[in-house]
């Protein structure tokens, strides 16, 4: 019988409207993790430490994707001007879930809020927002209308980084659909990827089997070899042993 690592993907609360409230995330990243070979599981908000942990004890693996805004509070700032949309309840459990995972040493993927929420988690800090902040003056966020798949602008990625080694790529062209983005790196990570203009683009923690955060949507471009390529590292290192 075939073995697929169980791998969670933290959902988001879509309130009632229509429909009845519902817990969600964009097909995308089901359909990434399945053609890599896991066995992708939702994880509902559930705000009940204990339960909690009884799913992520089952996890082979944990995809953090994207989503709104990491609250500035949990990095130790105010917000500036209303620019944030937040999800308390899921910046809790998502952080929790985080650091569990670090701290056992679960492989982890992070997709662009998932970048943000890693390094908070670990201790790093956010840019509220690049353009408004004047860290940048290129546009990263779709505000003007682009497709989730467009590749918008290029990555550098460091040589000697694990992720540049499993995609066997140290130059690509990346879609971009963000306006935060990582301002001091956790202790114990490292940023291993910048855009031109100097925002960082990947981190990765050399300290565990496999930790890669990425700040673009690799799920939404999965006709690149390089991104078949990413999900499959990460689906090799969250196979179960025996």
């Amino acid at each position: 019988m075939t073995s697929y690592p169980v791998i969670g993907l933290p959902t988001l609360a879509i309130p009632a409207g229509v429909k009845p409230a519902r817990f969600g995330i964009n097909q995308s990243y089901v359909r990434a993790l399945t053609a890599a070979g896991c066995a992708p599981v939702l994880i509902p908000l559930i705000d009940d430490h204990d339960r909690l942990r009884a799913i992520y004890d089952r996890l082979d693996g944990i995809v953090f994707p994207g989503g709104a805004d990491v609250a500035p509070e949990e990095y130790r700032e105010q917000p500036i001007d209303n620019l944030n949309v937040i999800e308390p309840e899921r910046d809790r459990i998502e952080l929790t879930l985080a650091r569990w995972a670090f701290d056992d040493d679960l492989p982890t993927l992070g997709i662009c809020r998932g970048q943000q929420l890693i390094n908070v988690a670990l201790g790093g800090t956010l840019f509220q927002d690049l353009r408004h902040q004047g860290a940048t003056t290129v546009e990263h966020s779709d505000a003007d209308g682009r497709a989730r798949t467009a590749l918008m602008h290029r990555v550098r990625l460091d040589p000697d980084s694990r992720l540049a080694q499993l995609i066997d790529e140290t130059s690509i062209e990346v879609n971009s659909l963000h306006h935060q983005a990582v301002k001091s790196v956790a202790p114990q990570l490292r940023a291993t990827g910048k855009s031109d203009d100097g925002v960082i683009e990947a981190l990765e923690s050399p300290e565990r089997r496999f930790l890669i955060a990425v700040q673009w949507h690799p799920e939404e471009i999965d006709d690149l070899a390089w991104v078949r390529r990413l999900f499959q590292g990460f689906a090799r290192a969250a196979q179960p042993s025996g």
